[in-house]
């Protein structure tokens, strides 16, 4: 899959397509620790804990059409780890598997010292293999392993966090 990809700081008109590609992925198990869909209200103080210039949450579009989302926020909540972010990225069930994971992680490291950044953390379940490959394939490493820390569906996961530096 060959596509013109862009990228954009979501406009809360984006909310409702981004909540609704969050919510694609809740059933796999896999990506997110939710384990019943969240609705558009569910997220407004999330939104609104994003700014462009300092921790972005932009959308992924492919002939003017959302295909993605990709947000950075901020770790642990205190002044100390301001240049540390979270990455999360969420793609469309239709363009997962196709490379756009890469083109999305990609302009992350490219973009994210604009932002003050200079760590990038990924929190990803220890099943979550193509994730983990993804992070890893751009330098990530294992900075943590925090066995059985959620329950799904019954069944103990473990959270790995991996790392990068930037500078």
């Amino acid at each position: 899959m060959s596509l013109e990809i862009t990228f954009r700081d979501a406009t809360l008109e984006d909310l409702p397509t981004i909540v609704a590609i969050y919510n694609t992925t809740i059933a796999s198990r896999m990506v997110t620790a939710d384990t019943e869909p969240v609705t558009v209200e569910d997220r407004l103080k999330w939104f609104h804990e994003h700014s462009p210039a300092k921790r972005p949450l932009w959308v992924v579009e492919t002939d003017g059409k959302i295909c993605g989302w990709v947000s950075l926020q901020s770790f642990y909540g205190r002044p100390a780890y301001n240049a540390t972010v979270e990455i999360s990225i969420y793609l469309d069930e239709k363009y997962r598997g196709h490379g756009l994971g890469k083109t999305v992680l990609a302009k992350v490291i490219k973009e994210a010292p604009k932002c003050e950044v200079d760590t990038l953390l990924g929190f990803i379940f220890a099943h979550n293999e193509p994730s983990i490959r993804l992070f890893n394939s751009f330098g990530f490493e294992k900075w943590a392993h925090l066995p059985e820390v959620a329950t799904l569906d019954g069944v103990k996961r473990d959270l790995v966090i991996l790392g990068k530096k930037l500078r």
